[in-house]
C-alpha cells in the first residue's frame, strides 16, 4: 500500500536517474495533458510532499499520486517492462548524463492523480498538505497543533489527515493505534496525541530505507505487521483475534481499521 515511505523512495530513485538530463520523449497517457511535450527541457528535480511527487521540468511541474495501485519504474531504453504497457499513464526518456553514456526511462504506471501544471502553481496541489515526517523542514510543533486541534475527532480519522501530517496512511495508523493501546474510535482529546504522534513518526522514519515496510521488526514474510490486514489472525500479543471495522467521516473518507479488543481499548 503506496504510504509517504514507499512515495519518498521513488522520488530517490527518479532524481537518481533523471534530474540533470535532457528530456528526449515525453508522452502523456491522458487525455487532458495528452499534449503536453517536455522534450528538450532540463529535469530539474524530483521530489516528495507526503504521498505526492513532484517532478520540477523546464517550467511545468509533473505531478502525481500513486493512491492504491499505482508506481514508478525506471528502466534503460528498450527494457521490457514489468507492467503491461496499457497500465502506462506517462513515459519520461532522458539521454545520457553525469557520467553515464547511457540515458533513462520513467514510466508511471495506474497513477491515482496526474497532473501538469505551471510551476507557480505548484502550491495548488500540494500547498493543503501538512507537515511531512520525511522532509527536511518537519515541524513536529505544528503537526501536534492540527493533531490537537478538534479533541472531539476520533484520532484513527485525524491521523489519516493529509492537512494534519502528510504521508501517513491506513497501514501506520493502524498500527501506531495498536502499539500505543488505543481504538480508532478515541477522541484526540481522549488519549496521548504527542505520544501517537511521535510513534508514527519512528515508524515512518525507519522504513523511509526499506523496501518491505515493517512495524513488528521481524521482516519476515508475513510477520512485518501486528495488525493491519490480519482480520481474524490471532494477535500477536494476546492471541484474541484481531478484528476488521471501518472508519470515516463520510463515503469517501472511510478506510478499514484492524484492532485487537483485548490490547486496544
Amino acid at each position: 500500500m503506496p504510504e509517504g515511505d514507499t512515495v519518498h523512495r521513488a522520488a530517490r530513485r527518479l532524481a537518481e536517474a533523471l534530474e540533470g538530463r535532457t528530456v528526449l520523449v515525453c508522452d502523456v497517457r491522458v487525455p487532458q495533458h495528452a499534449t503536453v511535450d517536455l522534450s528538450g527541457e532540463i529535469v530539474e528535480s524530483v521530489a516528495a510532499r507526503g504521498k505526492h511527487l513532484l517532478m520540477r521540468i523546464g517550467p511545468l511541474v509533473v505531478h502525481s499520486h500513486l493512491k492504491m495501485e499505482g508506481s514508478w519504474h525506471v528502466y534503460r531504453p528498450g527494457t521490457r517492462w514489468r507492467r503491461p504497457a496499457f497500465e502506462a499513464r506517462i513515459v519520461l526518456e532522458v539521454g545520457p548524463g553525469g557520467g553515464d553514456a547511457h540515458g533513462w526511462q520513467a514510466v508511471g504506471f495506474a497513477l491515482g492523480e496526474l497532473d501538469v501544471v505551471p510551476r507557480e502553481r505548484e502550491e495548488e496541489l500540494v500547498g493543503h498538505l501538512g507537515p511531512d515526517p520525511l522532509d527536511e523542514g518537519w515541524s513536529r510543533a505544528e503537526a501536534l497543533r492540527r493533531l490537537t486541534a478538534d479533541p472531539t475527532r476520533p484520532i484513527g480519522l485525524a491521523l489519516l489527515d493529509q492537512r494534519v501530517v502528510a504521508g501517513l496512511g491506513n497501514d501506520y495508523r493502524n498500527e501506531t493505534l495498536f502499539l500505543r493501546g488505543i481504538l480508532p474510535e478515541r477522541a484526540v482529546g481522549d488519549v496521548d496525541a504527542a505520544a501517537v504522534l511521535d510513534l508514527a513518526v519512528r515508524l515512518i522514519r525507519a522504513n523511509r530505507d526499506r523496501g518491505e515496510r515493517t512495524t513488528t521488526g521481524d521482516t519476515r514474510r508475513g510477520r512485518r505487521l501486528w495488525v493491519a490486514h490480519r482480520d481474524r489472525e490471532p494477535c500477536r500479543r494476546c492471541g484474541t483475534p484481531v478484528r476488521r471495522g471501518t472508519l470515516g467521516e463520510d463515503a469517501l473518507t472511510e478506510r478499514i481499521t484492524w484492532f485487537c479488543p483485548q490490547c486496544q481499548s
